[in-house]
């Protein structure tokens, strides 16, 4: 049996015209971007059209692009730039309990330092209640950040009215956005959601790893965590990646040309594993599923609970089967506490540890589903006491 790899949301297998594209790339633009020579001023050209690219498909300036190694790079740049060349304005900032750990740990950095923290609840579903973070935004707000797709559950939050009702509360109150697994599964508009911070990750989109971007809006200022020399206008010192940023782009190209077609396809895997969930649970009666088969949720991301399974368990399992999926977030895959996510959403600490993540990517096909179906179908009895 072929392996079958349901791990998309840890990382993707880069695309193999990505990888030919940065090899032609590092051999003909191999020169310092930051030179005075010629050699130097075309691999600059060649950036500044990798950016222009990006910058058309969110609705804003190239000169708004800064290049990072990913996204907890880029989520930290924007998070602790903005709070530290802000801390005269407030020290009221707000998040989500389910937000990456390269959010709420920065959060906990600034709360542990006396700023005021709000951690908004989500429901059973995984969504904030745009009420509740209305009513938590005053004048002494100066950031909130919210994740656009879960990366455990891949619930996906109304960005577009939660970016309204920010502003409308407080209009200088800067919103962020943890983009990193919704890019090239949806289209943003950061100006219509007024965003001013967007964090990408290349790698989650078949593209090169160590490698990601973030959009910055111009009109808001930002304090650089690297210091060093003046690349891009002074707020990430360090010789640009240009081999990284090169797969970024043509990692994008690719996946919006295909974007309707590449979702639809996600889309129909995601229910159609749910839906054979179900089946299989009708006989078992272990199983839940945490995910939902609606707009409100990504395409590519499915949550599933095994009653008395322990997830590491169930993952050894499949992976001894020669399937490959997450017990939880890739990023804290080694942490043994228990999900926030998870708990968050209503799961008590055994159906937490018996959860594991499936995650697709355009690679994948219904038949590994089938697969996947058949040997969760035998692993059951085998690994827990089955209904009588």
């Amino acid at each position: 049996m072929m392996d079958i790899y349901f791990d998309n949301s840890a990382t993707t297998l880069i695309d193999s015209e990505v990888q030919k594209f940065m090899n032609d790339f590092s051999e003909k633009y191999f020169a310092n971007p930051s030179a005075m020579h010629r050699l130097g001023y075309l691999v600059e050209e060649e950036v500044k059209s990798f950016s222009n690219y990006i910058a058309k498909e969110l609705n804003c300036d190239a000169k708004e692009i800064i290049w990072t190694s990913g996204g907890s790079e880029s989520n930290n740049l924007a998070i602790s730039g903005y709070i530290d060349a802000h801390k005269k304005m407030g020290n009221k900032i707000i998040t989500t309990k389910i937000e990456h750990s390269s959010v709420y740990n920065v959060f906990k950095k600034y709360e542990d330092i006396g700023l005021e923290v709000v951690y908004l609840d989500v429901d059973r579903t995984g969504h904030i209640d745009i009420n509740d973070l209305q009513k938590n935004i005053d004048s002494n707000t100066i950031l909130v950040s919210v994740m656009y797709i879960n990366n455990e559950i891949g619930a996906r939050q109304d960005i577009e009215q939660i970016g309204k009702v920010i502003k409308e509360a407080n209009d200088k109150c800067a919103f962020h956005v943890d983009f990193v697994q919704g890019f090239t599964k949806y289209r943003v508009n950061v100006k219509k959601s007024k965003i001013d911070f967007l964090s990408v990750s290349s790698h989650k989109i078949n593209g090169p790893k160590g490698a990601g971007f973030l959009y910055k809006n111009s009109s808001v200022r930002l304090t650089p965590l690297i210091l060093g020399g003046e690349q891009q206008n002074g707020l990430r010192a360090g010789t640009l990646n240009t081999t990284g940023i090169a797969g970024t782009y043509f990692a994008t190209k690719i996946a919006y040309e295909s974007l309707e077609k590449n979702v639809e396809k996600l889309t129909s895997l995601r229910n159609y594993l749910i839906d054979r969930l179900e089946d299989v649970n009708k006989n078992f009666d272990i199983i839940t599923v945490n995910t939902k088969k609606d707009d409100t949720f990504a395409p590519h991301i499915v949550s599933i609970s095994f009653k008395g399974i322990r997830s590491e368990v169930m993952l050894h399992a499949l992976e001894d089967k020669g399937i490959y999926v997450s017990a939880g977030s890739a990023c804290s895959s080694h942490d043994k506490r228990i999900s926030r996510t998870l708990k968050s959403i209503g799961l008590n600490d055994n159906e937490a540890e018996s959860t594991i993540r499936v995650s697709f990517g355009k690679s994948n096909e219904i038949h590994e589903i089938d697969t996947f179906i058949n040997v969760i179908k035998d692993l059951i009895p085998a690994l827990s006491i089955r209904k009588k």
